[in-house]
C-alpha cells in the first residue's frame, strides 16, 4: 500500500516547484488515464443533472448549485477516507478526487451562470448564487471531512465486548 507521500498518489503537481517535476514521471500514463476515465463519468453525470434541471438566465441555477455543493461533500468525504486508510489505492484519488469529483464540480458553469444572471437583469440572484455556493462548498467540504471522520473512527474503534 502506497502512503500520502508517495509521488504515485499525488496528482497535484506544480511542475514550477523543482522538488515537485520528479513526481509526475512515476507513473504518468496511469495517473492521467485514471482522471480522463473518472472526469468523463463525472462530467456526463453533471451534463445530465444539467440537463434534467434546466433554468432560465434570471431564475438560480439549482442543478448547478446542488452539482457544486455535493461534489464538495463527497470530496470532504474522499479526503477523510484516504487520509484513514493511508491513501488507499494509488490511483483512488487521481480517479475519484481530480477525475469523477473534478469532472462532476463545474465552478466554471457557476461563473457563467453568475455573469448570465446579472446581464439578464438579476443582480439579485446572481448575488444569492454567488455567496451561497461559496459559503455552500466550504461547508459543505468540511462536513464531509468531519462526518465521514467520525464514522469511520466510530468504526474503527472497540467499545468492548458488546460491539464484538
Amino acid at each position: 500500500m502506497s502512503g500520502p507521500s508517495d509521488p504515485r498518489t499525488d496528482p497535484d503537481v506544480d511542475l514550477r516547484v523543482p522538488a515537485d517535476r520528479g513526481e509526475l514521471p512515476a507513473r504518468p500514463a496511469a495517473v492521467l488515464t485514471a482522471i480522463a476515465a473518472g472526469g468523463v463519468l463525472g462530467a456526463l453525470a453533471r451534463a445530465g443533472l444539467q440537463h434534467a434541471v434546466p433554468h432560465q438566465p434570471t431564475g438560480f441555477p439549482w442543478a448547478t448549485f446542488g452539482i457544486n455543493l455535493t461534489g464538495c461533500l463527497l470530496i470532504g468525504v474522499l479526503m477523510a477516507v484516504l487520509g484513514h486508510v493511508g491513501g488507499g489505492r494509488p490511483l483512488a484519488r487521481p480517479f475519484l478526487g481530480v477525475g469523477v469529483l473534478g469532472g462532476f464540480t463545474t465552478f466554471s458553469t457557476y461563473a457563467v451562470d453568475v455573469q448570465q444572471a446579472v446581464v439578464a437583469g438579476a443582480p439579485g440572484t446572481a448575488l444569492a448564487y454567488l455567496a451561497a455556493t461559496v459559503l455552500g462548498a466550504l461547508v459543505a467540504v468540511w462536513l464531509g471531512d468531519a462526518a465521514a471522520a467520525r464514522l469511520l473512527d466510530r468504526n474503527g474503534r472497540d467499545d468492548g465486548p458488546a460491539a464484538r
